[in-house]
């Protein structure tokens, strides 16, 4: 028993190691370079710069009615250029009819403005030209994988239509399917005034869904599919300025704040070592794997890392201790009444799990109100929060738990001044 959790222990050392090392300084496998996490992650306007557009709208409106055309555009440029609310943007009114955008990240204007200027109006047309529906009859739009006959694979973008959407595409495919003779009659899909796709009409459809083919990667499926569901800008958005902009605070702030981040990090590190002992080493193990697990997750969701992002991190890493030392203290309440340190470690884990649990679910409840009221740098906190709040519960429940019986296996169950009592 000792010698096979011995084994299993160094194993999960040697592998929390290795990813602590690679997020530090990277790695070169062959030809496979892995970046590390100041690489992976993105950097925010404040600290890589990116580009700013200015749109103005063109119509006459004024007042009430220009006020609401004006709130209509952020929200449809916001739910664009993040859809998630992870790389927050800086998209503002200005004066009546103008909106700006700042998208960190970005070095081409061209880019942001392919981003951000569509009008994305969406037709579907029949052979003589005649409208079937538009746009505002599709309710969903995702992209996707779809096989196909000879090409393996290739990436689409599924549509959803409403119940008016449905009837009608319904009644065209009806229309146009073929009857006795095998004649090809075309859907042209239609996004601003150029044709997209013109697939063939085999077959009636009537339950309400369709997919858009052509010559797309995943990305290019998926800007498409964020510009459908976004729907169309009110008016039109014509670009009067546009420019690089610099870093707010620039690298030397990054470099500070890392630094000042890992000062904090080694001092819990060794508070927890100090007041728990054996449990404090566990704890600082899986901390360790904790900060991994929310870099990942940043990486894999695109989020953008600003200073305020950094300080949420430290912030989160705090919770995550607080839920260890929690269920530490129960521990070492169960070894003072005479328990043995087997038996008080399952009791001090079950009698700290409902607190741990009601704490990280109204900080969870927390985050889902940020991420759904706020906007910008308000929701992309909210989703860096939920994030720490899942992979704190990963790691102090459930990861903590197996070291330390792993622990115990190895020391012996005798001594429980190892374990802070």
């Amino acid at each position: 028993m000792r010698l096979k959790s011995t084994i299993i222990f160094l194993i999960i050392i040697s592998l929390v190691f290795l990813g602590s090392y690679t997020a530090i300084n990277g790695a070169d496998i062959g030809k496979i370079k892995i970046p590390n996490a100041r690489e992976a992650v993105e950097l925010g306007l404040d600290l890589a710069g990116g580009v700013y557009v200015v749109l103005e709208a063109q119509t006459d409106a004024q007042g009430a009615e220009l006020q609401k055309i004006m709130e209509q555009s952020k929200a449809v440029i916001s739910e664009r250029v993040d859809g998630l609310g992870v790389s927050e943007p800086n998209i503002v009114i200005e004066g009546n009819n103008r909106i700006r955008i700042e998208l960190a990240g970005v070095k081409d204007v061209q880019e942001a403005i392919d981003m951000i200027g569509k009008t994305a109006q969406l037709k579907f047309v029949d052979p003589d030209g005649k409208e079937i529906l538009t746009g505002k009859n599709v309710k969903g739009s995702e992209p996707q994988y779809q096989k196909m006959d000879s090409s393996g694979e290739q990436p689409v973008v599924s549509l959803e239509f409403d119940k008016e959407g449905t009837k009608k595409f319904a009644e065209a495919t009806k229309r146009l399917a073929p009857k006795t003779e095998p004649t090809e009659k075309i859907i042209y899909i239609v996004l601003d005034d150029q044709v997209i796709s013109n697939p063939v009409v085999n077959a009636i459809i009537d339950d309400g869904r369709a997919v858009i083919q052509g010559d797309f990667t995943i990305e290019e499926a998926g800007r498409l599919a964020t510009l459908i569901r976004a729907g169309s800008l009110p008016v039109e958005m014509k670009e009067i300025q546009s420019s690089v902009i610099g870093p707010k605070l620039g690298l030397e702030a990054l470099d500070r704040s890392i630094k000042a981040a890992a000062i904090a990090i080694m001092i819990i590190f060794i508070f927890m070592l100090i007041m728990y002992k054996i449990p404090g080493l566990v704890a600082d193990i899986a901390l360790t794997i904790y900060i991994m697990l929310v870099l990942i997750g940043m990486k894999s969701l695109g989020a953008k890392l600003t200073l305020p992002g950094i300080a949420g991190l430290i912030l989160s890493i705090g919770m995550a201790v607080d839920a260890n030392v929690l269920i530490f203290e129960r521990i070492k309440e169960e070894l003072r009444v005479g328990k043995s340190i087997r038996a008080s470690i399952d009791a001090g884990f079950k009698r700290a799990l409902s607190s741990v649990l009601d704490s990280n679910i109204t900080t969870l409840i927390a985050g889902l109100v940020l991420y759904g009221f706020g906007s910008g740098p308000i929701k992309g906190f909210g989703v860096t929060l939920i994030l720490g709040i899942i992979a704190s519960m990963i790691t102090s429940v459930f990861i903590t738990k197996h070291l330390l019986k792993l622990m115990v296996n190895m020391t012996g169950a005798k001594n429980t001044k190892l374990y802070g009592a």
